[in-house]
């Protein structure tokens, strides 16, 4: 067998494989043997099947089968053997290989073409600091928090006669359409000139508005008639909504019951020991956010830094080719940007790891696996059959291949390791910023000074 690598440019190769008949024949001889022995055909006792008549019946599919093993083979380790930086898969020549008569011929030729990265170095030494924020999580914040709260645990009443910022329910009706549904109408929703129409009214009250001049949106109008958002221009003329039932929503009262629902119970047992807790998640959550942002600018400060030229033309025709009828070559050219940046990335984290001996073993992935269970699901109990529990729940995500769980959280577990390395290496510009300056950078807006 012989394999020659062509490069045509520093980022493009032909690899050549050559095969004689002394390279594959005794392979194929050994599996033609194998089948004797083990194929049952009428007329024969089985294991008795003389080899001329499993060549005869099956000698081509052998041997085209042999042939392609060999050549998986002499790709992926001439690849390995001599380091190229392949990016994509080689791509196989089509027309030579549909051109091949595997009938007569005795030596064949394979060529594929290989998409390279050009060869590169990690000198964190040219990474300028990487600003890395404190939010200001202050009384104003949690004021804001705690607003919110109290409306997502918000206490409902049914007063006999409606307000501005009721839900009222009922049937809306149009007798000249027929049209009838039961549905509820936010008075949050109705526009200025309509809202006295809603307000004031009571149960069994009727209520004749024009469904083209009554809402603030087109959403609006498609949620209250259950129409698609396309389909309300058909909608036209005045509609009747029988009052049903009035629902009033009142911000929920700072007591133990609103505790307890927030934080789960017996965790405060005082407004001001709420507050305090409250305020420990809030500035929890946005160190967590913090983190994420220093991780996405280290990782761009790292694209930034390392120069590394890829075959895009090659790439875009290997997209297309293994992703044949998902995406167009029109699709492939709008994404390949980010595909690039993503590449690119990723071929620098392997570097880092090799020359930092990072590996990721299974243990690692379960106990990584076990602490997401626990977030998830909130188990925070450390008796033996709550742990049993979780590790039970741990090992079966990861086993879900249909879903390849364990490639996903392979994938976490080897970047945080990465980036503990880029960390300790690269130098970091400590800030502390107010919420809405944070907001503004996370989003790409702005940038702090």
């Amino acid at each position: 067998m012989e394999v020659l690598l062509e490069k045509s440019s520093p980022t493009t190769a032909s690899l050549r494989v050559k095969l004689t008949k002394e390279d594959y024949q005794p392979k194929v001889d050994k599996t033609i043997k194998d089948y004797s022995k083990r194929v049952n055909l009428k007329g024969f006792r089985p294991g008795k099947v003389p080899t001329h008549v499993i060549n005869r019946m099956y000698g081509k599919s052998i041997l085209v089968d042999e042939v392609n093993h060999m050549l998986s083979h002499a790709v992926s380790d001439y690849i390995r053997d001599n380091k190229l930086q392949v990016v994509g898969d080689p791509l196989p020549n089509r027309d030579q290989a549909a051109a091949i008569d595997w009938d007569t011929q005795t030596d064949f030729e394979f060529v594929y073409e290989l998409g390279l990265a050009t060869d590169f170095e990690v000198d964190f030494t040219n990474i300028a600091a990487v600003p890395h924020y404190t939010i200001n999580a202050d009384e104003k914040e949690l004021e804001s928090t705690l607003t919110n709260l109290r409306e997502r645990f918000a206490d409902s009443t049914h007063p006999e006669t409606s307000e501005e910022g009721d839900m009222l329910y009922g049937e809306l009706k149009q007798e000249s359409s027929e049209f009838s549904t039961k549905t509820a109408i936010p008075t949050k929703q109705l526009n200025a000139e309509s809202l006295s129409k809603f307000v004031g009214v009571k149960k069994g009250d009727t209520v004749t508005f024009d469904i083209q001049n009554t809402f603030n949106d087109a959403s609006a109008i498609a949620h209250v008639t259950g129409k698609k958002k396309e389909d309300i221009d058909q909608l036209a003329g005045e509609f009747t909504f029988v009052i049903e039932d009035i629902t009033r929503s009142a911000p929920a009262e700072l007591n133990q019951e609103f505790f307890d629902k927030v934080l789960g119970p017996g965790q405060a047992e005082s407004e001001e020991q709420f507050r305090e807790k409250v305020l420990e998640i809030i500035k929890g959550n946005y160190e967590r956010e913090s983190e994420a942002l220093l991780r996405r600018d280290m990782e761009q400060a790292l694209l930034n830094s390392v120069a590394i030229e890829l075959p895009a033309d090659f790439l875009k025709d290997w997209l297309e080719r293994t992703n044949e009828g998902k995406f167009t070559r029109e699709q492939i050219e709008e994404q390949f940007d980010d595909f690039e940046k993503s590449l690119k990335l990723s071929l620098i984290k392997n570097k880092v790891a090799e020359a930092h001996g990072i590996k990721v073993e299974y243990p690692e992935l379960l106990e990584y696996t076990r602490n997401m269970v626990r977030s998830q699901f909130g188990m925070y109990g450390d008796d033996d059959s709550m742990n049993e529990t979780i590790d039970r729940i741990a090992a079966g995500y990861l086993a879900d291949k249909e879903r390849d769980n364990y490639s996903n959280v392979f994938n976490q577990v080897f970047d945080n390791k990465v980036l503990d390395v880029v960390r300790g290496q690269v130098a970091t510009e400590e800030k502390t910023i107010e919420v809405s300056e944070f907001e503004r950078i996370a989003r790409g807006e702005d940038k702090a000074e």
